[in-house]
């Protein structure tokens, strides 16, 4: 990675690997609306602040990837790419949980089994991926940035699903790791 990463606008920047984190991006807020009635979630002031400012990054984040090449053909680029295509795997495959989960029922199947939280999982790996196939420090400190945020917003979005699903999504958040895991043992 270099010390001042290149910084022009181009056809091969990685503003070309954000548009389909901003469709999935969008979809799942589709599905959000229908899945939750459009009501918004039970945040605290610290954690709309901190949703904001998450959004802020994202969208800072993107507007970077516009000047920022890609390094074709390089070691790093291939790296990147395949961190990349894995986090829009799950990404797609949480989104796809989502979307067939009933309106009443806490999304537990597929990757939700592995992590309570696979998109910002997969969009933690597309992040990382984009600053490989960039040679970006600075996406990568806005990678950590970003996931640090996350880290505090599931809080409150783990709290409205408790309250909108009791003992369901209790059971669920017992069994299931936060982040990324095996699933605990029933016995």
């Amino acid at each position: 990675m270099e010390l001042i990463p290149a910084f022009e606008l181009g056809v091969w920047n990685a503003w070309i690997l954000t548009l389909p984190i901003i469709v999935l991006s969008a979809l799942l807020a589709k599905i959000l609306v229908k899945k939750t009635s459009g009501e918004d979630a039970d945040l605290s002031k610290k954690e709309k602040i901190i949703f904001a400012i998450h959004h802020l990054v994202f969208l800072a984040s993107f507007v970077y990837t516009i000047f920022l090449p890609l390094k074709l053909g390089t070691f790093w680029f291939y790296v990147g790419l395949l961190s990349y295509l894995l986090g829009i795997l799950v990404a797609f495959l949480g989104l796809l949980s989502f979307y067939t989960t009933p309106l009443d029922k806490p999304v537990t199947k597929g990757v939700y089994r592995i992590s309570r939280h696979p998109m910002y999982v997969g969009t933690f790996f597309t992040n990382v991926g984009i600053s490989m196939t960039c040679l970006s420090w600075i996406f990568l400190i806005v990678t950590i940035v970003t996931i640090i945020l996350e880290h505090n917003i599931v809080i409150g979005e783990e709290r409205t699903c408790l309250k909108q699903y009791g003992d369901a999504y209790r059971e669920y958040v017992n069994n299931t790791p936060k982040w990324i895991g095996l699933p605990k043992s029933r016995n």
